[in-house]
């Protein structure tokens, strides 16, 4: 039996961009490397996935992650 997820095989085309290890998300996000692991085990920056005993970050999970952090400044 297939599994499905209610994607699109465009939205999958989409997700096949390269996974970001560790170190290229903190350096996208111009965070130190500790500050990624950190989040990591507090669970609170964007998703991580191990692949074998490496942390690998989706585009798209964090750009998800970076668009809930907009700080509302009508608040």
């Amino acid at each position: 039996m297939r599994r499905t997820t209610g994607r699109t095989n465009r939205d999958t085309a989409a997700d096949r961009r390269p996974l970001l290890s560790a170190e290229e998300l903190a350096e996208f996000l111009q965070v130190p490397i500790s500050t990624v692991y950190v989040w990591n085990h507090r669970r609170q920056g964007p998703p991580a996935h191990k692949v074998g005993r490496h942390l690998r970050y989706r585009w798209a999970e964090v750009e998800a992650w970076l668009e809930d952090q907009a700080v509302d400044r009508a608040a």
